[in-house]
């Protein structure tokens, strides 16, 4: 008994000694090379490029946090990373087009969007094919509701919103929207789902339970994709063609500051205090680094051709 209690310890030690060395890491995608590079965070510099697969966009951490998904969309195929070191662990084949990925709040099901293939598979929570949705055209990013029973899809050639019913597996309504969208976002309350207008310069507000546009906020050119703040209010939206950051209250649903980043902003990931906003740019072959409280550049970081999605433990919250 003693023993184990001794050895439980030095794990328990172990583990606190090794964390914060850990929580340095970031981790980008570099889209164009099919690559990863990791970032030594208190450094601020890439220390290492792994190739992942062909068209590594998005990724997003499983509900356990213990591994990071990476998805390549050409390869069709996951990659599972070390969140904490970005080594690569594990790879899930036939999965067929991951340009976007998303788990349902309740775990139950995994989403992968076809952007290339024009539909949207539905796979349960140990990546099972369930159904495969025809989504045309170019199905792009999803989110969705709290009770996880609808998953929105941008669909960004057909200029229009999705709604697929995650227990039917079917679509339930499409609607049109602005041009190009790309980024969705559920507000906390599941009243609005907001949609960065890629093609345009503002962020739609739908009334997802009747089907109507409410507002269009200002942003900038190339409204792209969103982040929470960890606040529970704000969300900052990536403006590709104005180069600029807008942060908007979800309350008001308007636009409270803007920050100027460079090379076509993309995706985005903010640390747990809010000091440090991480943005890939996405034209430039950069990271670019904004410190929160003067809202300018703190550094850039060189990584590799077309950086994408962005990930680091010791996050901001997701709301």
């Amino acid at each position: 008994m003693k023993v184990r209690l001794v050895l439980e310890a030095l794990s328990l030690a172990g583990a606190l000694l090794v964390a914060p060395a850990f929580a340095q890491v970031a981790i980008v995608l570099n889209s164009g090379d099919g690559t990863v590079s990791i970032i030594d965070k208190a450094e601020k510099k890439e220390v290492k490029r792994i190739p992942v697969g062909k068209e590594p966009h998005h990724l997003m951490a499983t509900p356990d946090d213990q591994f990071l998904i990476v998805a390549n969309a050409v390869s069709n195929d996951l990659v599972l990373l070390d969140p904490k070191t970005g080594e690569i662990r594990r790879r899930i084949d036939k999965i067929s087009d991951p340009y976007q990925i998303g788990f349902s709040p309740d775990k139950k099901w995994f989403v992968s969007v076809s952007l290339r293939l024009n539909r949207t598979d539905v796979y349960d929570g140990d990546f099972k094919l369930v159904k495969r949705i025809a989504t045309p055209k170019a199905p792009s990013h999803v989110a969705f509701t709290s009770d996880s029973k609808l998953a929105f899809i941008t669909l960004q050639d057909s200029n229009e919103l999705a709604a697929i019913d995650l227990a039917t597996q079917v679509v339930k309504w499409t609607m049109p929207v602005g041009t190009m969208p790309a980024g969705v976002w559920v507000t906390p309350d599941d009243k609005y789902v907001l949609v960065g207008m890629t093609g345009a310069d503002y962020v739609e507000v739908v009334d997802w339970r009747t089907q109507k546009t409410v507002k269009k906020i200002k942003t900038g050119k190339g409204a792209h994709n969103f982040i929470a703040m960890g606040d529970g209010r704000r969300i900052l939206v990536s403006n590709r063609v104005a180069n600029t950051v807008n942060i908007i209250d979800q309350q008001t649903l308007e636009v409270v500051d803007t920050i100027r980043v460079p090379g076509g902003p993309d995706c985005m990931e903010l640390t747990a205090d809010g000091k440090e906003l991480w943005v890939t740019s996405r034209w430039a072959k950069k990271v670019t680094i904004v410190d929160m409280a003067s809202k300018q550049i703190a550094k850039q970081i060189p990584v590799g051709n077309s950086p994408h999605g962005i990930y680091f433990m010791g996050h901001a919250a997701r709301k």
